[in-house]
């Protein structure tokens, strides 16, 4: 009898304590069930994917057509187009100032000779902006200091017209064309433009090659013509790799006119209040005047260029 009894209280206890267990679990279930829900409303949108890319069998630069039969070129080039597809943010960048700037660069290069794709290459440099880099090349081409002044350039604390872009891209068209001569295609053209021709001369001599898919070179300039062809493919087929933009998205360049200048100018800021914009505007659409100033102890003729009127706050 005792025996029984024990046994009819083991088992009372059991079922006390699953009733607490259960009691614990039902609990901890509806602590988590909020936090479920918070974690399912994150801002990523419906059915977003990253896949690998699909790389055009065509794929060329300047019409000169790259060896993706060759596996090692054939990485390079998946790498470029990997890194800039998904570098949303940059690539989107690049589309909006290219409305603003193309227009501008595209003419320059078809009354020179030079293939448009080569506008590509101005963004490899700069993404379109007015860089300087370490070495100090600048502007939108990232145009050496002395470079600029041998293609006729003025360039000092003054006047820097390497941040002028009909200029900067005239002289961009003229080295183009020189170093396009020496080395007979426009890939490794490309090349020294970011390397220097010196530089591609020193790696084709060592490695007795003539040609860019078959040279070891460093690694920015081993990179930079599968990044321009990335660029371009990318910028050219915005749907295609996922991008989606409406023409109200993109940069404008601002309507201006322009003004001959051919005396000293003390004040810049008086100058900008003449026309009703402030200074900031004014170096907005001249940024290659780098002084508050104008020297011109020469009486050389400027162009100054001044937006029209209602595009800005007006300046007070």
């Amino acid at each position: 009898m005792k025996s029984l009894k024990n046994i009819l209280a083991a088992i009372g206890l059991v079922a006390v304590l699953s009733s607490l267990i259960f009691a614990v679990q039902s609990d901890a279930v509806e602590k988590v069930e909020p936090q479920a829900e918070e974690t399912n409303d994150k801002n990523v949108a419906e059915g977003y994917q990253v896949s690998a890319i699909e790389i055009p069998e065509d794929l060329n630069f300047a019409g000169e057509l790259v060896p993706i039969d060759d596996p090692e070129v054939l990485e390079r080039v998946d790498r470029e187009f990997l890194v800039n597809t998904y570098w949303q943010s940059n690539a989107l960048l690049l589309m909006k100032r290219a409305n603003k700037y193309f227009p501008i660069i595209e003419p320059i290069l078809a009354k020179n000779g030079i293939p448009d794709d080569f506008k590509y290459l101005a963004m490899a440099e700069s993404g379109l902006t007015n860089a300087v880099s370490p070495a100090g090349a600048t502007g939108i081409w990232q145009i050496m200091k002395a470079t600029g002044k041998e293609y006729g350039l003025e360039v000092n604390d003054n006047v820097d017209e390497r941040y002028h872009v009909e200029k900067a891209t005239q002289v961009a068209c003229d080295y183009l064309k020189k170093w396009k001569e020496r080395f007979g295609t426009w890939t490794l053209t490309a090349a020294a433009y970011n390397a220097g021709p010196s530089g591609i001369r020193k790696y084709m001599g060592i490695q007795k090659a003539d040609n860019y898919y078959d040279l070891l070179l460093g690694e920015e300039t081993g990179r930079y013509v599968f990044r321009i062809m990335a660029i371009k493919e990318i910028i050219s087929n915005p749907e295609k790799y996922g991008f989606k933009l409406e023409k109200d998205d993109l940069y404008e360049a601002v309507p201006s006119f322009s003004v001959e200048v051919d005396t000293a100018v003390a004040s810049w800021a008086d100058f900008a209040q003449e026309y009703e914009i402030s200074y900031k505007v004014l170096k907005r659409h001249n940024p290659w005047l780098r002084e508050p100033h104008l020297n011109n102890s020469t009486g050389k003729k400027y162009v100054v260029e001044i937006p029209n009127k209602g595009y800005y706050r007006s300046a007070k």
